[in-house]
């Protein structure tokens, strides 16, 4: 979970890519995942930029799935620049 920073009530990271279409399949890969853990991250996207905001809304912050998916949004992050 390197680079994830906790503020408030949710985890924050930022990710940069080459290019937008380097920075959209990257978070087309993210929807797919959360679609199938039934757990979607607030996320802003501009050009090769892609900002992501985790946090549980029924909880009230930060809980285990969000610290999980961060695992699996910085490895997918990971596979991109590969």
């Amino acid at each position: 979970m390197s680079g994830w920073e906790e503020r408030g009530d949710a985890l924050s990271k930022s990710f940069r890519f080459k290019d937008f279409s380097e920075a959209f399949g990257f978070l087309a890969r993210v929807a797919l995942h959360a679609e199938k853990v039934d757990h979607h991250p607030e996320f802003t996207s501009v050009w090769n930029r892609v900002d992501f905001r985790l946090t549980t809304h029924d909880a009230g912050g930060v809980t285990a799935r969000d610290r999980e998916l961060a695992v699996v949004i910085d490895r997918l992050a990971g596979e991109a620049e590969a």
